[in-house]
């Protein structure tokens, strides 16, 4: 099959989050399963390095048609690990500094996910699946259903989008339907929720099917907590929903090669491989090396959906105990101010690094014991994967993925991956802690449900065979 991905953002051009991990790791894998999957993406100048950039190749301009706008297109190609990847050009729009949070996001996106359709000639691809991601791009299935159906070369294209998080819908004030969006009357209502234009609920709604990035978050969103308002109309579409979870790059993550830990390891050799992440680790944040304590590790952007308020509402009784932790990550400035006053209040047992470092992230999960993750939701999530993957057994609410992918450990079969909790609370979470604690002081088990951990099969070939079954079943 052919297949054009369409994404803000893919690894390792640019990604800000678990979308351009997805992005950049899909596609290969579609590949490996003898497909033709290309990307396209915009080309932001001020963020994907000038390296890469030197390699793109110019391939052709064209224009497009935004309402009564006319822009600019032009179009460069780069291959990377056997993927071939697109980039639409157009400095207005992307030549920026930061990929999202501007004043005109919606109208960036718009002509993005419309310039992906004039491109098809130029590139002379016409995809047997168009897959559009989050609602940056969600206007891409729509545009091809209002706008470029009546070609022939358009018309067996068949469409899947994919939400990677249903917060962020892409909402904007209605005017912006015909001024923007140029929409004929008749079209209206493919993008109009409640008051507003709704990108998001366009790709819905015009897509062949709607995935999302684990089964348990296709269920969970069709709930009015999890949806942020979209549960009718997902609820109304819910026969073309799919939940795939998603994979980790296992060639990127993995302990055994890492070059960014201190020292490599794999299930054989695991405990004196954490014994020296960890004594490193301690002595570059200047943390005592307590090697018969538990370490506890959150390596995680510091807002609400992380549930930073389960942490800050117990951090005092978990302190208490015979451990130490350390979180690593940025955000509200509320919970960067908590952390902070715990690092004061238990200097020798608790490091709060208010920074993101992938290098710095790979060090904790190899240093780590326990890896701490009580999400108020989590579509997916990929921070509990890599811990796995390093022998860090995961701590974390029955949400989304989370559920998905870490099956709760049982001392009497061996069986399970990690310590879970069901209701958002902060003392059912400390319970869990506390669980883990006592496994890992009972060295038996701590031993089975670190292997158990580290042997999962997180890679992208598995979740890669069902989202070809889905493209070829539609």
């Amino acid at each position: 099959m052919k297949i054009l991905f369409v994404a803000s953002e893919a690894a390792p051009f640019v990604r800000s989050g678990g979308l351009g991990d997805v992005a950049g790791a899909l596609p290969k894998a579609l590949n490996g399963l003898g497909h033709d999957c290309r990307v396209i993406l915009p080309l932001y100048k001020e963020e994907i390095d000038p390296e890469y950039q030197h390699t793109f190749r110019f391939l052709a301009s064209t224009y497009v048609d935004l309402s009564w706008r006319r822009q600019y297109v032009g179009l460069y190609e780069a291959t990377y690990e056997g993927v071939t990847y697109y980039f639409v050009d157009n400095e207005y729009y992307f030549k920026r500094k930061g990929l999202y949070g501007h004043f005109d996001d919606g109208e960036r996106f718009a002509f993005f996910s419309k310039a992906v359709l004039e491109a098809l000639p130029l590139i002379n691809f016409y995809p047997d699946v168009l897959h559009a991601n989050d609602w940056h791009t969600a206007l891409t299935p729509v545009f091809l259903d209002v706008f470029y159906r009546y070609s022939d070369e358009y018309q067996k294209i068949k469409t899947v989008f994919t939400i990677h998080n249903i917060e962020f819908q892409g909402k904007y004030g209605d005017g912006l339907i015909r001024d923007i969006l140029g929409l004929p009357d008749w079209a209206t209502p493919l993008v109009m929720m409640g008051d507003c234009a709704n990108f998001m609920k366009g790709g819905i709604e015009c897509s062949n099917a709607v995935t999302t990035v684990s089964e348990t978050y296709a269920n969970e969103i069709l709930d009015p907590f999890y949806s942020y308002g979209l549960e009718s109309i997902l609820s109304e579409r819910r026969f073309k929903l799919h939940g795939v979870v998603n994979g980790i790059d296992q060639t990127v993550y993995d302990p055994k090669k890492d070059p960014r830990i201190f020292k490599n390891y794999g299930t054989r050799d695991v405990k004196s491989g954490k014994a020296e992440n960890k004594k490193a680790l301690s002595e570059l944040i200047n943390l005592p090396y307590e090697p018969d304590r538990p370490l506890v590790a959150m390596v995680t952007r510091l807002t609400e959906q992380k549930g930073l308020d389960l942490v800050g509402a117990v951090i005092d009784d978990i302190m208490r105990a015979d451990t130490q932790v350390v979180v690593l990550g940025t955000g509200d400035w509320k919970y960067e101010n908590m952390l902070k006053g715990v690092e004061s209040r238990y200097p020798n047992k608790f490091r709060a690094i208010l920074a993101f470092s992938g290098d710095l992230a790979s060090k904790l999960y190899a240093a780590s014991d326990i890896f701490l993750m009580p999400s108020k939701f989590e579509p997916c999530g990929l921070s509990q994967l890599i811990a796995m993957r390093y022998g860090s057994v995961p701590v974390v609410r029955e949400t989304g993925g989370l559920k998905d992918t870490v099956p709760a450990y049982n001392h009497e079969t061996g069986e399970g991956k990690g310590f879970t909790f069901k209701t958002y609370n902060a003392y059912d979470m400390l319970d869990a802690v506390w669980r883990a604690y006592a496994c890992y002081y009972d060295k038996k088990n701590w031993d089975i449900v670190v292997k158990n951990a580290m042997k999962s099969d997180f890679s992208w070939t598995a979740s890669a065979k069902k989202y070809a079954d889905i493209y070829s079943n539609l």
